[in-house]
Parts: C-alpha cells; sequence; structure tokens
C-alpha cells in the first residue's frame, strides 16, 4: 500500500506507522486517511504484534492537525477523519506505543493519549493549546480524565498551557522518559517484550483491560475480567506457557 504522508514498515513483529509531513508533522484530512487506511492493515496482519506511532525527524511527533482544516467545507470532513484514528486504535487488536521525539502539541498529544502506550525523548513538550484558539480538544477531553484524573485534564484541556516530558510521565500520559538519544533503542526494546509474547494472549489481556475501563460499576468489570481469564487460560498458547514452564523450555507460540 502507497502513501504519501506516512510511512508503514513491518519487521520482524513489528509494524512502524510514521507521519511524514515534515517539519512538524502536521496532520491534515489526507493524512489521517491515510493513517486509517494503514491502522485498518496492520489490524488485519497476523504478523504484526505490536505497533509504534511516531512522527518524522527529530523536531516533532505532532503539531497538530491542520489549522486550515479546521475552517469551511474541510472543517467536519477534518474533524471526523481525526476522530476515526481513535477508533482504529482501539480496535487494533494488538498494542500501541507512542514514540514522542519532539513537541505534541493538540491533535498530536491526543494521538499520543489515544496509544496504549507511550515512550517519550526528554526534549519533548506537550500541549492542548485549542482553548487559545477558541476550540475544544475533543479526544483530550475525552481521555485525559481517565488518564491523569480530572484536575489535570481541566487544567491541560482549559487553560492550554505546554508541559513538559517529565509532567507527562508524573500524570501517567507516557509510560517512560529517556534521554534524546536513547529514544529508538528503548521504543525498539519495548516493543521486542511485546513480540517475545503470544498474540493472542496479549490481545485478550488488552481487551480485558479496557472492557475493565469502560465498566461503570465494578461487579462488571469484574465479571468481563474473571469471563476473558478463563478465555485466555483455554488457548493453546497459555497450555503452551504453562508446560514450557514446567519443563524448563522457552515457550513456542502458536498465537492460538
Amino acid at each position: 500500500m502507497a502513501f504519501q504522508l506516512i510511512t508503514v514498515e513491518k519487521q520482524a513483529g513489528v509494524g512502524k506507522l510514521t507521519l511524514n509531513r515534515p517539519p512538524a508533522n502536521v496532520m491534515n484530512y489526507e493524512m489521517l486517511v491515510e493513517m486509517n487506511q494503514a491502522l485498518d492493515d496492520l489490524a488485519k496482519d497476523g504478523s504484526v504484534k505490536v505497533v509504534l506511532v511516531r512522527g518524522s525527524g527529530s523536531r516533532a511527533f505532532s503539531a497538530g492537525v491542520e489549522v486550515k482544516d479546521h475552517l469551511g467545507e474541510r472543517m467536519p470532513l477534518t474533524i471526523k477523519e481525526f476522530g476515526k484514528v481513535f477508533y482504529g486504535l482501539r480496535n487494533l487488536g494488538k498494542p500501541s506505543i507512542a514514540v514522542v521525539n519532539g513537541v505534541a502539541l493538540g491533535g498530536g498529544c491526543e494521538l499520543v493519549a489515544g496509544c496504549d502506550m507511550a515512550i517519550s525523548s526528554d526534549k519533548a513538550q506537550f500541549g492542548q493549546p485549542e482553548i487559545k484558539l477558541g476550540g475544544l480538544a475533543p479526544v483530550a477531553a475525552a481521555l485525559f480524565s481517565r488518564i491523569m484524573g480530572e484536575r489535570k485534564a481541566f487544567e491541560f484541556v482549559m487553560l492550554g498551557d505546554n508541559f513538559s516530558a517529565a509532567e507527562a510521565e508524573r500524570v501517567c500520559l507516557v509510560n517512560k522518559v529517556v534521554p534524546d538519544a536513547e529514544l529508538d533503542n528503548a521504543a525498539e526494546a519495548l516493543a521486542a517484550k511485546f513480540v517475545e509474547k503470544t498474540a493472542i494472549g496479549v490481545k485478550l489481556c488488552r481487551d480485558a483491560l479496557y472492557q475493565a475501563a469502560d465498566s461503570p460499576r465494578w461487579e462488571h468489570a469484574m465479571q468481563k475480567a474473571v469471563d476473558l481469564g478463563i478465555k485466555t487460560w483455554e488457548t493453546e498458547d497459555a497450555a503452551e506457557g504453562l508446560n514450557s514452564f514446567l519443563q524448563k523450555r522457552a515457550p513456542v507460540w502458536k498465537n492460538k
């Protein structure tokens, strides 16, 4: 599949989706369409066990969604296509990791929030400046409270000030901050931890975590987790994992 504004690579179980609109990797309508096509393809590809999302170059992960695309006839089309990206990430069926190699502002910061995990350069900056333009960051409004709690979500979405990578880690927007020179190796090492595991087991764990997050009642979340726990331990790979442990050998996954 040929793309103009993103690149997609697949190697050794790792899918890499790179926003490629330098210097700031601003997402316009056409890029968002390509991102959704790529996410659909990555979801369907059984050889891919984890997806890394990053920006090209060293300046920016993404500085957001094109300002001009917030005006006129392109505005509703762009916002809808942007929203589809987050459904694509949620329905990926495998972990997604944002690799934040520079500024992540506006829609770029929301893209970090939409991934399952995130690892960041210590030089990265984050922010939701939409309110300063009189607008709303819809995905941040939907996701930030779940990630970091209401107080910080209100602060970042309603004030629109930038914040550091260290602060992003403190409020759990990113899992880990590393020196800028170590970011690529750290991201590859994190992805490798998923590649070595059974894909079906990781998928079911991911499903259980999302279902728990979506459940308003503790009892419902617990029942869903128990049901998925049973389903997970009934898989061929779970049996292989247990037997390999008992036999003191490395497991051979079938992803079944």
